[in-house]
């Protein structure tokens, strides 16, 4: 396991044990699962990075209850878990006592930097959706989940990264880059996603070139290609791109000191839509990664500029 960045959490002055802990899970969560928003969080300063930890391990952590395709529980079950989830996530955020690690961190987090906890309601209730919603007909279906899913995570993330400019000019940004996040994962994970019932790709955009559930599902176990798959995924890649445009403004909103973070961020992830069309859209048998050789070759640069920053700040 990562080693708990003991100096983060002294930088951030994190001292109670407990809340270490918690911390130290979230970073943990944040290390296996999370490698690219792992390594852009490694740009921000070393008292910013507990916060982003924090936020992403909740949402790692809800999201396993919901996705882990190891646990053969009903979906019955796994909602009854996201409530007790969300119950004891409103006693740590009163104040009480948390029940998990996660919990412990996640709440603190809100508390130092007055995260609105709608935001973590509204994620629940998307993480909600996933026990019982299996596709969506339209973009417009879609949007009501990735607003929960990712559009909050993004508003989340903003008071952490601090703003130039009043908060509510950079919160629609936030939220499109988190949205132009989720959008790149389920075009990535499309076949995993398959695998656990459900497709996150709107059936209407899919019908439009001839493209339904069985033919996705065939192309997963055939392992083979199919024009029309080929053209769906290629429409909803330039889609997914036009959300990154629309981010895009947001990022010189931020503190110059989270510029470099975001950047990384938001290169490297855009950067698996490149992978896509690069395998020629025959992504239903594997997932595409951005390679190590690229990821430090955005990192270096956003280390030095992220330098300066520091240094000017």
């Amino acid at each position: 396991m990562p080693s708990a960045g003991p100096a983060e959490l002294d930088a951030a002055g994190i001292t109670d044990p407990a809340l270490r802990a918690g911390y130290t899970a979230c970073r943990e969560l944040s290390a296996v699962h999370g490698r690219t928003y792992f390594l852009a969080t490694r740009l921000l300063p070393a008292q910013r990075r507990p916060a982003i930890h924090a936020l992403y391990g909740f949402a790692r952590h809800a999201d396993e209850i919901v996705d882990d395709l190891a646990d053969g529980r009903p979906a019955t079950d796994r909602a009854v878990e996201l409530d007790a989830l969300a119950g004891q996530l409103a006693t740590a955020l009163d104040g009480g006592p948390a029940a998990r690690p996660v919990l412990a961190a996640v709440a603190d987090t809100a508390a130092r930097y007055r995260i609105d906890r709608q935001h973590f309601t509204d994620f629940l209730v998307s993480m909600r959706m996933d026990t019982s919603v299996t596709d969506y007909p339209t973009f417009d279906d879609l949007a009501r989940y990735v607003h929960g899913s990712a559009a909050v995570i993004g508003l989340q993330v903003l008071p952490v990264l601090g703003t130039v400019v009043p908060r509510a000019e950079a919160e629609p940004h936030a939220a499109a880059l988190g949205v132009a996040f989720q959008l790149t994962n389920f075009l990535r994970d499309v076949g995993e996603d398959l695998d656990r019932g459900r497709v996150y790709l709107p059936a209407e955009e899919l019908a439009a070139f001839g493209v339904d559930r069985e033919l996705l599902a065939w192309c997963r176990h055939t392992r083979r290609r199919d024009p029309r798959v080929h053209r769906a995924l290629a429409h909803l890649v330039a889609r997914t791109h036009a959300v990154y445009r629309r981010a895009e403004p947001g990022v010189a909103m931020l503190e110059p000191v989270s510029r470099a973070c975001v950047t990384c961020a938001f290169t490297l992830y855009r950067g698996i839509l490149d992978e896509i069309a690069e395998a020629g859209y025959h992504v239903l048998h594997r997932r595409v990664a951005v390679s190590t050789r690229r990821r430090v070759a955005v990192a270096l640069p956003g280390l030095a500029r992220a330098l300066v920053a520091r240094a000017r700040s």
